[in-house]
């Protein structure tokens, strides 16, 4: 799987307790772990992940569950899918690596799990970049109609096993079709080689039974987490470098909204849709590589 998404790259696969994860290392230099989001695998990466590699030891993952990563199903707290356990595997994954601390960018779903790493373990993570997310407490906090048409799926992955899994179940092809549609300005930014391997891994019901997991975790124990957090006033200490869509025009913008959360914040809005990575890679690299370079 290597060869036409990642030359150069070796597969690693580390056996952490309940899960196994799955991931592609390659280039030199200090480590950076490029977290993926829904519904998606490590190959949301495969555009930008070459040029990363001139510069760092590139770690890029499948989450638990996601792609060719495996883990247990769920339980009634959502635990083995909450962020906080998703981040331990990626210390966990690093530590096999001879990687105490290192650098994450992490898009959707995976930026999720790198700002709670950086929350729950910060002196781990030595510089964070989000794509496109704003904390999730944020997220269900400022949730409006406009939200619920754009992102129905929050709501429909949060219900009680297993009405969503029956409901993927009757067409999962069609319903990644939709969804990677939705998540797009351009759909043919997804190449035909990448949109086959995420249906190959969609494929699989129990890859669709722990993003569906990832989601009803966010409606609980990761929003009680965040809440905890605010409450202490715990925040985010390594430098942090937020990108989001242009067409994104909430206000505040997603810089303010971190500013909440983290001593130091930059960002800016790239002219592409939520799939950041794979519409825009060049914007991307032009962000991250200096702001990484900087810190990392």
């Amino acid at each position: 799987m290597s060869a036409p998404f990642f030359p150069g790259f070796e597969v690693h696969r580390a056996e952490l307790g309940d899960a196994t994860i799955h991931a592609e290392v390659g280039g030199s230099g200090p480590p950076l772990l490029l977290l993926h989001g829904y519904p998606q695998t490590h190959v949301a990466w495969h555009r930008v992940a070459p040029a990363l590699a001139r510069h760092f030891t590139v770690v890029a993952p499948d989450l638990r569950g996601y792609g060719d990563s495996t883990g247990p199903g769920g339980d009634p707290l959502h635990i083995h899918h909450c962020k906080r356990t998703l981040g331990g595997d990626q210390v966990g994954l690093m530590k096999t690596l001879g990687f105490d601390r290192f650098a994450i960018v992490g898009h959707d779903r995976g930026a999720r799990v790198g700002y709670r790493l950086c929350l729950d373990q910060p002196g781990v993570v030595s510089a964070f970049t989000s794509l496109t997310v704003v904390p999730t407490e944020v997220m269900w906090r400022r949730a409006n109609m406009d939200f619920g048409l754009k992102a129905f799926h929050w709501y429909l992955f949060a219900q009680p096993f297993d009405l969503p899994e029956r409901l993927l179940d009757a067409d999962p092809a069609y319903f990644l079709d939709w969804s990677l549609r939705c998540a797009v300005l351009r759909f043919d930014a997804v190449t035909p080689q990448a949109l086959a391997e995420y249906h190959r891994a969609f494929a699989k019901a129990s890859v669709r039974h722990a993003m569906i997991e990832d989601y009803r975790a966010a409606a609980s124990i990761d929003l009680r987490h965040d809440n905890e957090d605010l409450s202490a006033d715990r925040r985010i200490a390594c430098p942090l470098q937020v990108l989001w869509s242009a067409s994104n025009t909430a206000r505040p913008d997603p810089v303010e909204i971190w500013r909440q959360w983290a001593d130091h914040v930059e960002g800016a809005a790239i002219d592409c849709g939520h799939l950041m990575a794979e519409e825009a890679p060049d914007e991307v690299l032009v962000h991250v590589l200096p702001f990484l370079q900087r810190h990392a």
